[in-house]
C-alpha cells in the first residue's frame, strides 16, 4: 500500500509555459516603457522610434510563440 501525499497528474508542459511567458513579458514591458519615455523625449523621431518598438515587440512575441509551440514538439 502506498501513501501518496500529492500526486500530479496531467500535462507539466502548461506550467513550463506559464514560466516560460514571463519572460517575453517582462521584454514588452520594457519595450514600450523605454519607447514612451523616448517619445516624449524626442517627439520628432516619432517614426523610427515607432518602428523599433514594434519590431521590439514583434522578436519578443515570436519567443512567446516559440514556447506555445514547444511542448506539441516534445
Amino acid at each position: 500500500m502506498s501513501n501518496t501525499l500529492a500526486a500530479v497528474d496531467g500535462s507539466l508542459s502548461s506550467v513550463g509555459y506559464g514560466l516560460a511567458a514571463i519572460g517575453p513579458g517582462v521584454g514588452v514591458g520594457i519595450i514600450f516603457g523605454n519607447g514612451t519615455q523616448a517619445l516624449a523625449r524626442q517627439p520628432e523621431a516619432a517614426g523610427l522610434i515607432r518602428a523599433n518598438q514594434i519590431l521590439g515587440f514583434a522578436f519578443c512575441e515570436a519567443l512567446a510563440l516559440i514556447g506555445l509551440v514547444m511542448p506539441f514538439v516534445y
